[in-house]
């Protein structure tokens, strides 16, 4: 359980990483080859390469400037990188020390938990065998399973992840940059804490409307999966022969909710992955639209005007017009 959750996690920092480092490249290719954001911008000149390691080097060494999602992805891959861009040197000691600390601690108590259930294990599948090859060194018959160190292990494990998730925060906020908002600071606050893109481009009202929607989803996801876990269990049991269970619900009955509840849980996780993905787009968009105005002078002019046939504008035109200019109107709106 615990080395799938860690390849879950994994598996959505390089998801976020690719996100991150593409969006601001497709956003300037397609969307904004205008000039509404160029003044100031210095982080994209265009569409560009996912990751540069010549750029990535290069700005570690304080030769060039660093694109904010290039920095981020080379701090994903190792940890401190970001710091080190932002000249923020005294910053690596604690993130070095910390991480390391915390990481290697929790193993050595996990590994000490995997000896201790490995033994119950081997106990549990031959006690003759077990007690002959180990005599009365267990005074109680059966091994103890060192839950104790499995706790502490998961607990200095889960802070070693949580001080890796604050250096990628502290690259993100100490990133200086010309141009404010900058899209891919936005992207990243909400790719790594959902609303705080929301709250950097100052739209606090989306705040409790995503942080509502992933609660939403995160509470019917945990729910549907309890129950499915708990049918399963009753399935299981129910078909075992010899397991003692008392058949207070059937095993066709156990195997219809088991079945519902999976496929609830499945539609859980797909809402909470969806509103996720969603506020992190929506952060990063309206960052890119922030410098896009709209006058309060909304109007629409008509005017005559003369049509040339060869206008992109003039749909068909040479067709009758017999390739001569017309007289017609133009339509003009503002805002």
């Amino acid at each position: 359980m615990q080395r799938q959750l860690i390849r879950y996690i994994f598996t959505i920092i390089v998801c976020l990483t690719w996100f991150a480092v593409r969006s601001e490249a497709q956003f300037k290719e397609e969307a904004f080859k205008q000039t509404y954001n160029s003044q100031g911008d210095t982080t994209s000149t265009g569409a560009s390469a996912l990751f540069s390691f010549k750029e990535y080097i290069g700005g570690l060494a304080h030769k060039n400037t660093m694109k904010i999602g290039t920095m981020f992805a080379g701090s994903v891959i190792l940890p401190g990188t970001a710091q080190i861009y932002n000249k923020d040197y005294w910053k690596l000691p604690i993130v070095y020390g910390g991480i390391g600390a915390l990481a290697g601690t929790g193993g050595y108590y996990l590994h000490q938990y995997r000896k201790t259930q490995k033994v119950y294990d081997r106990w549990s599948a031959d006690k003759t065998a077990f007690e002959d090859k180990y005599g009365t060194e267990y005074p109680f018959n059966a091994p103890v399973v060192d839950m104790k160190s499995k706790k502490t292990g998961t607990w200095l494990m889960a802070g070693a992840a949580f001080m890796y998730w604050g250096t990628l925060l502290d690259g993100v906020i100490c990133y200086e940059s010309e141009k404010e908002p900058l899209p891919g600071r936005a992207t990243l606050y909400s790719a790594l804490l959902p609303g705080l893109g929301q709250i950097y481009n100052g739209e606090l009202f989306k705040v409790p409307i995503y942080w509502g929607g992933l609660i939403a989803s995160l509470h019917f996801l945990t729910t549907n999966n309890l129950n499915y876990q708990r049918f399963k269990r009753i399935h299981n049991e129910a078909t075992t022969p010899d397991s003692g269970y008392d058949q207070s619900i059937s095993a066709e009955t156990a195997k219809w909710y088991r079945d519902v509840y999976r496929r609830y849980r499945d539609y859980s996780i797909v809402a909470t992955a969806a509103v996720y993905l969603l506020q992190v787009i929506d952060a990063n968009v309206f960052a890119y639209m922030h410098d896009f105005e709209i006058s309060d002078d909304i109007t629409m002019n008509i005017e005559p005007a003369v049509i040339s046939p060869y206008n992109a504008y003039a749909y068909n035109a040479p067709t009758f017009t017999n390739g001569h200019n017309a007289l017609g109107m133009r339509v003009g709106l503002r805002f």
